[in-house]
C-alpha cells in the first residue's frame, strides 16, 4: 500500500489546508472545491487528508458501512442490530472522470430482478465512500448527469437507484472534494454554488518556498517510510486536534451579531439564494471550534467569507472569481455585534493564512480608444499600402443566439446541442444488449419473453423471463459540439463600433456554447495569414480572453483562414472522433489576400500565388468544408447600404446558412433556420 505524502508536509497553501481540515471537522459546511493550476499539490492535499481522519466503526459485513450505534434503518443491508462493530480507517474513495452512472450509485441486477423477484444490488462509489472522501479529480470535467447525481447525494446524505419500477436507497455522508483547472473548462453556476467551499491555489513565486517544496517531494520519493516517519509527530497533532474541534462543535454558539454580519455580507455582495449564508455559519463555527473556542468571532465570520462566497459572486461564466476585501471590512465593520466579538478588528490574514481574495482578471481588456496605430508591416510582413493595425474594441454587450445545431444524429460526450445517441433522454425503441444490459426497456423485454411462457412450463403470476428475452433502451439526447471560430480581424472589419458589434456576437455565441457543454476554438486572420488563436479547449472564458484582445488591420486572407480552421478540424476529429463540428466564420465575406495557408500535412505553404482572385481561392478552400459534411454558418458583418452579399456566396460554397448580425439574436423577426440542416437545399441564404 502507498504511504500518502503527510499533509502537515504541504508547503504554503494555507487556504486549502484550512478548508479541507473545516470539512474534516463539520462535513456538513458541504465540501471544497479547489480550482487552480496544474502542479500545486492539488491532489496531494487530498489524499494526505485521508490518513487525518480519525478511525470509524462500522457494522461487519455490512457493505454500506452502517455505523453500529445507529445503523442505517434503510440499508439494503440490514436490519442490522445495535452494538458490536469493528474500527476501520476512514476511506477515501476516488470517482474517475470517465465513470458510468452505475459505477457511481450502484447498479441493479434486473435480470434477477424480473425472473427471480429480488433486489440484486451491486453498491457504487457513493456507498464506499460513507462516513469517509470522496474525491473528483478534474470535477469539471465530469459529465453533468453524473455532477447532478453527485451532488444530490451530498446534499442530500443518500442515494437513489432507479430502475424500471425497482429502487433502493441508502445512506451516503461524505466529505465532497473536486479539484479543477479552470484553463480545461468552468463549472456551471448551480454547480459552483453546490460546493460549500472553494480556494484559489497556485504555484508560489517565491524561490525559497519553491526550494522547499523540490527538496520535500525529492525526499519522499527517494524513502516514503522515512519521510512520512519524521512527520508523524506533526500528524498526530493535527490528527487529535480534529477529534477535539469535532467534540467542541455542539457548544459553539453563533451569537445574532455574528448572523446580522453573515447576512449583512451575504446581501452586500448580492449573493443569490441562500445557500451561502448557511455555508457562511457553518464554516464560521468550524472555525470557531478549530480555534478551540466556543464563540463566533467577527474574524471568523470574515475567513468564512473568503472561502464560501468567492465562487458565488460569478455573474457569467467570463468573471473572475474574487471578493473585495476593503468591501468586507467596512460591511463586518458597519454590522459588529457587542454579542460576538466584533469589537475586535479583524485579522487580517484570517486562520491558516489569507486567500480567497480577489483574483485579477487574466483576461485582456480592450483598449479603449487610446490605441496605439503603428504603421502596418513594420517588423513583420508588409501590408497593404495605407493599411493600420488598431488595438482592440472592447465588445458590446452581450444578448441571447438562437440555436444553431449540427444535423443528424451524433454519439458525442453528452451535451446540450445537436441530437445525438446517448445514456440519457427519451427512449425512442429497443435492442439487444451488447454486453451487460444497463439501460431496461420493460415492454419490449416483455413482448419478447409472451410468446414463450408455455413451452417454458409457466406456472405462476410471474413471466418466465430468460437472458434471450432482454431488451437494451436506445435513447435520444443532446451532445456537445466542437464550435469552431473563424474570426476575420482585417482591415475591413476594423471600424471600431463595427468590430465591438462583431466581438458582441461572438461573445454571445460563446456563451451559448458553454451553457450547451461545448468545446471551443478560435481562428482569425488579419495581414496575410492566419493563426489558431485558441485550439480546441472546454475553457470556454480562455476564448472570451482572446477574443477581448484582438486587434484588426490590414489584408483580408480569407482562404487562409478557412484551410487554417480545416486543419484544426482535421487534426481535432483524430483526437476526438466522436465530437462532431460547427464552423462558425464572422467575416464581411470579402477576400484581398490569398494569404499564407497549411497544406493537409501541416507543413506551412508559401504565399498564395499563380495569379488566382483571392475570392475565388476561399470559395476552393470554402468547398472542403462542403465535402466534408461540415456543419457551418456564416454571420454576415457587413454592413452600410451598398451591399456585395459575398457572406452569402461564402455560405453556399461552405453548404451552409448566412446570417446577419441582427438575425443571430434570439429575439429577432428575421427568420433563421434553427438547424443547419436545412442549409444544403437553401445554401448561402441569408437571414
Amino acid at each position: 500500500m502507498t504511504i500518502p505524502f503527510p499533509f502537515t508536509a504541504v508547503v504554503g497553501q494555507d487556504d486549502l489546508r484550512l478548508a479541507l481540515l473545516l470539512n474534516a471537522v463539520s462535513p456538513a459546511v458541504g465540501g471544497v472545491l479547489v480550482r487552480g493550476e496544474k502542479g500545486t499539490a492539488k491532489s496531494t492535499a487530498v489524499r494526505a487528508l485521508s490518513a487525518l481522519l480519525p478511525a470509524v466503526a462500522v457494522v461487519p459485513g455490512c457493505r454500506f458501512s452502517c455505523d453500529p450505534a445507529a445503523p442505517d434503518p434503510a440499508c439494503p443491508d440490514g436490519p442490522h442490530e445495535p452494538g458490536g462493530g469493528a474500527d476501520r480507517p476512514a476511506r477515501m474513495v476516488e470517482l474517475p472522470v470517465g465513470a458510468s452512472e452505475d459505477r457511481l450509485v450502484g447498479a441493479l441486477d434486473i435480470e434477477r430482478a424480473l425472473a427471480e423477484g429480488v433486489k440484486a444490488f451491486e453498491p457504487g462509489l457513493l456507498a464506499d465512500a460513507h462516513r469517509g472522501i470522496l474525491y473528483v479529480d478534474e470535477v469539471n470535467l465530469l459529465h453533468d448527469h453524473l455532477v447532478d447525481l453527485l451532488l444530490d447525494a451530498a446534499a442530500m446524505g443518500a442515494s437513489y437507484v432507479e430502475r424500471e419500477g425497482v429502487s433502493v436507497r441508502h445512506a451516503a455522508r461524505f466529505l465532497l472534494v473536486g479539484t479543477m483547472n479552470p484553463e480545461e473548462g468552468e463549472l456551471r453556476p448551480q454547480l459552483l454554488d453546490r460546493f460549500g467551499l472553494t480556494v484559489e491555489v497556485a504555484a508560489s513565486r517565491e524561490p525559497e518556498q519553491r526550494v522547499e517544496v523540490v527538496r520535500r517531494r525529492l525526499a519522499y520519493d527517494d524513502d516514503p517510510d522515512g519521510f512520512a516517519a519524521r512527520w508523524a509527530e506533526e500528524e498526530a497533532a493535527v490528527r487529535q486536534r480534529i477529534v477535539a474541534a469535532r467534540r467542541l462543535l455542539p457548544e459553539v454558539r453563533l451569537g445574532d451579531g455574528a448572523l446580522r454580519q453573515i447576512a449583512a455580507t451575504c446581501a452586500a455582495f448580492e449573493v443569490d439564494g441562500m445557500r451561502a449564508d448557511i455555508v457562511m455559519a457553518r464554516t464560521a463555527t468550524a472555525l470557531a471550534a478549530w480555534a478551540g473556542r466556543t464563540d463566533v468571532l467577527a474574524e471568523d465570520v470574515r475567513q468564512a467569507a473568503l472561502l464560501a462566497l468567492p465562487h458565488r459572486r460569478r455573474r457569467n461564466p467570463f468573471d473572475a472569481p474574487g471578493l473585495d476585501e476593503d468591501k468586507l471590512d467596512d460591511t463586518l465593520e458597519q454590522y459588529a455585534g457587542d454579542d460576538d466579538g466584533g469589537e475586535d478588528d479583524p485579522d487580517p490574514d484570517g486562520p491558516g493564512g489569507g486567500g480567497g481574495g480577489p483574483r485579477p482578471d487574466d483576461g485582456p481588456q480592450g483598449g479603449g480608444d487610446t490605441a496605439a496605430r503603428p504603421e502596418a508591416g513594420e517588423g513583420g510582413e508588409p501590408q497593404a499600402s495605407g493599411a493600420r493595425e488598431q488595438a482592440a474594441a472592447p465588445a458590446a454587450e452581450p444578448f441571447r443566439t438562437k440555436a444553431l445545431s449540427v444535423p443528424g444524429i451524433g454519439e458525442g460526450a453528452a451535451g446540450r446541442r445537436s441530437r445525438a445517441r446517448t445514456e440519457h433522454g427519451r427512449t425512442t425503441g429497443a435492442t439487444r444488449p451488447r454486453g451487460t444490459l444497463t439501460k431496461l426497456h420493460l415492454a419490449a423485454t416483455v413482448r419478447a419473453a409472451a410468446p414463450h411462457q408455455r413451452a417454458r412450463g409457466r406456472s405462476g403470476r410471474g413471466l418466465v423471463i430468460r437472458r434471450d428475452d432482454l431488451r437494451q433502451a436506445t435513447r435520444e439526447g443532446r451532445e456537445g459540439n466542437l464550435v469552431l471560430f473563424v474570426v476575420d480581424a482585417s482591415g475591413s472589419m476594423a471600424a471600431r463600433q463595427r468590430m465591438g458589434a462583431v466581438k458582441g456576437a461572438v461573445l454571445s455565441l460563446l456563451l451559448d456554447a458553454y451553457q450547451r457543454r461545448d468545446k471551443v476554438g478560435l481562428v482569425t486572420f488579419r495581414g496575410a495569414a492566419a493563426e489558431v488563436a485558441l485550439p480546441p479547449t472546454s475553457s470556454v472564458d480562455a476564448a472570451a480572453a482572446r477574443l477581448g484582445s484582438l486587434p484588426t488591420g490590414g489584408r483580408t486572407p480569407l482562404a487562409a483562414g478557412l484551410l487554417r480552421a480545416h486543419e484544426v478540424l482535421r487534426v481535432e476529429r483524430l483526437r476526438d472522433p466522436a465530437r462532431r463540428a460547427l464552423v462558425v466564420v464572422v467575416t464581411d465575406g470579402r477576400a484581398t489576400d490569398g494569404g499564407v495557408a497549411r497544406s493537409a500535412s501541416g507543413r506551412g505553404g508559401g504565399r498564395a500565388t499563380g495569379g488566382t482572385e483571392p475570392v475565388a481561392q476561399a470559395g476552393r478552400a470554402a468547398r472542403l468544408f462542403a465535402a466534408d459534411g461540415v456543419a457551418s454558418v456564416v454571420v454576415d458583418c457587413e454592413s452600410g447600404p451598398v451591399r456585395l452579399g459575398l457572406a452569402g456566396q461564402l455560405a453556399g460554397e461552405l453548404g451552409g446558412t448566412a446570417v446577419t448580425l441582427d438575425g443571430l439574436r434570439a429575439d429577432s423577426i428575421a427568420g433563421l433556420v434553427r438547424d443547419v440542416q436545412g442549409t444544403q437545399r437553401t445554401p448561402g441564404r441569408a437571414a
